[in-house]
């Protein structure tokens, strides 16, 4: 028997949440005529605090809330809804929901990165769905193109600009020679950063969005704690003036590929150069790239957070599992995490490098770095050295790099900051990709 309509409960009622649910009730006659037969926001999961909100006397009366049980057990219930953010309770949210047969839409990257082996078991035992589109990407559709649009090709490389944040402070560094906390501070005053950015900042956020693709793309369990993570307070104007001079724009980068039975999976700043396309992406939009085999390169681009963006791939994801619903399709999710791939330690990267420090003005400098490097196989590509700081009696040396692997750079790194001539590596980064 057809059921009468698609029955869909939010749980939150946040930045994220809020919106969705939001655009669930005012466009319930749009999104209706979308599908082909009626949609319905059933029930809204809240907090007791959120009962006072403007959004929640806007909202349908019966429609809110402040009881789990109450919520899961409304009558004609079909697809939940989570976007509280965290790993707990959501995980346990997410788990109920598909115990109980529903299925369930989540735009938790947390939850996701670090628990969807189990949501994915649990949704095939239950022959029901689980979609985290917004997960990701945001409003960038990322996942669906992964599961379905790019299923024939072997991926080569995901390149990607993965969050917003960083790319604003970067932009800012870049274009107008603000300092890190500035630059942050500027952030921060226009919404673009938390009161604690660190998440950001430091590369979480990031690594669990890498963690995702990485594990759809290569059909294997990528934990978050085995991505190598390097944030991004520790650049300074310096480093972006060198960047600039050389031809280069850093950004962080979140980077996966596969070789010889593992796969690399990072992330952490990278000089790219100018020419390139992810060097041009500028302030708050994220960017991934996809290197496929029969397709080859493939950009998606967009604005990869805010409640609007995040609001649409969610709803997009609650149409889809409405489709499903009505034709009768339980569990159809193309996600196997089965393939034994480990994750390449970093120290076997291998990539080019950038080596900023200061040393004391006097001869034989050069050559001294020079044979270090080459003591540990490192080629040097250029060198550029500024003017003397009189006062100090130092120097200021970049060196660019042939590749080279990173545990011999590291050790060089060691080796060359125990030097008296060497008073300070003041920073390294890697380049290109």
């Amino acid at each position: 028997m057809e059921k009468e309509y698609i029955g869909v409960g939010v749980i939150g009622l946040g930045v994220v949440a809020g919106q969705v649910s939001k655009v669930l009730h005012e466009r319930e006659e749009f999104l209706s005529a979308q599908l082909g037969f009626p949609l319905k926001l059933k029930k809204v999961k809240v907090l007791p605090q959120d009962m006072s909100r403007p959004l929640a006397k806007l909202l349908p009366e019966g429609v809110l809330t402040t009881d789990e049980d109450d919520f899961f057990n409304t009558p004609g219930l079909d697809i939940v809804v989570e976007a509280i953010g965290g790993e707990y309770p959501a995980f346990n949210l997410l788990s109920r929901g598909l115990k109980m047969g529903k299925c369930v839409v989540t735009s938790n990257k947390e939850v996701i990165a670090k628990h969807a082996p189990e949501l994915v078991k649990l949704a095939r035992e239950n022959n029901t769905g689980l979609r985290c589109e917004a997960s990701v990407g945001g409003g960038i559709p990322l996942i669906s193109p992964f599961q379905y649009d790019l299923a024939a090709n072997h991926i080569n490389g995901i390149y990607a600009i993965i969050n917003g944040t960083t790319n604003y402070i970067l932009t800012r560094m870049a274009k107008e020679g603000l300092d890190f906390e500035t630059a942050l501070k500027q952030a921060q005053s226009l919404g673009y950063a938390e009161a604690n950015p660190s998440n950001d900042i430091e590369g979480t956020d990031a690594v669990y969005k890498l963690a995702i693709m990485a594990s759809i793309n290569f059909q294997c369990k990528v934990k978050p704690e085995d991505i190598y993570r390097e944030g991004i307070s520790r650049l300074t104007s310096r480093d972006f003036c060198y960047a600039d001079e050389l031809g280069f724009n850093i950004k962080l980068l979140a980077i996966t590929k596969p070789g010889n039975g593992q796969i690399e999976a990072r992330v952490h700043p990278v000089f790219l150069p100018k020419d390139e396309w992810l060097a041009k992406v500028d302030g708050v939009f994220n960017a991934v790239l996809v290197e496929g085999d029969l397709v080859g390169p493939v950009l998606f681009q967009g604005q990869g957070a805010g409640a609007s963006a995040t609001s649409s791939a969610v709803v997009a994801d609650v149409l889809a599992a409405a489709q499903d619903i009505h034709l009768g399709v339980g569990n159809r999710m193309r996600w196997n995490m089965d393939k034994p791939l480990g994750v390449k330690p970093m120290s076997d990267i291998l990539t080019r490098y950038y080596l900023r420090m200061t040393v004391t003005d006097s001869p034989g400098v050069l050559a001294l770095i020079a044979r270090v490097l080459g003591d540990h196989n490192i080629s040097i590509s250029s060198v550029i050295q500024k003017e003397t700081d009189e006062e100090n009696l130092t120097a200021e040396i970049v060196i660019m790099t042939h590749p080279a692997k990173e545990a011999s750079v590291q050790q060089a790194l060691v080796e060359l900051g125990g030097l008296d001539k060497v008073k300070d590596i003041n920073n390294f980064v890697r380049v290109g990709i």
